[in-house]
């Protein structure tokens, strides 16, 4: 029988004891897109949302995001981390759907016994949902895809890179 981790002996949730592990640097990349409309993405872009700086905003809730991830992810250990950095990229060109997007970038960095992925996933998707937030008065309609880790660095099971 395969022996779970997060379990004690009693078949309750336990956090993993990382004590023991060796301290790395510890990098981790993941992405977020929001599809929107593209009067939203043009609204966003020349700054006439209502509640202010979109992207400001939610570059700001993906760092915010990325520190409160111990807080909202029950397992996840608290760390300290050394950075976040959060980028957008906007496609004007709308799809099949007629959507545009942004995708959200999020990179978090720390020296320690343990990884930094939930930390930059919870960091674009924070980020993601601020920009829903910041527009839903002009497109409730807006929808989420792609979170995901891109890659990460560090620790015992070395380097991941997400296939193209």
């Amino acid at each position: 029988m395969a022996e779970f981790t997060h379990f004690n002996e009693s078949g309750r949730a336990r956090m993993v004891d990382v004590g023991a592990k060796a301290s790395t640097e510890r990098l981790a990349t993941a992405q977020a897109t929001v599809f929107l409309q593209p009067d939203t993405l043009e609204k966003i872009q020349h700054g006439t949302i209502a509640k202010g700086d979109v992207l400001a905003v939610a570059q700001v809730a993906g760092v915010m995001g990325a520190k409160k991830t111990p807080d909202l992810i029950p397992m996840c250990h608290p760390i300290l981390l050394t950075s976040v950095d959060i980028s957008f990229k906007e496609v004007s060109q709308p799809d099949r759907e007629g959507r545009c997007s942004i995708t959200i970038t999020a990179t978090a960095k720390t020296t320690g016994p343990t990884g930094v992925e939930m930390e930059a996933m919870t960091a674009a998707a924070v980020a993601a949902l601020t920009i829903y937030d910041m527009c839903k008065a002009v497109d409730r309609g807006m929808s989420f895809g792609d979170i995901c880790l891109l890659s990460k660095s560090g620790g015992k099971s070395g380097h991941y890179m997400r296939p193209a």
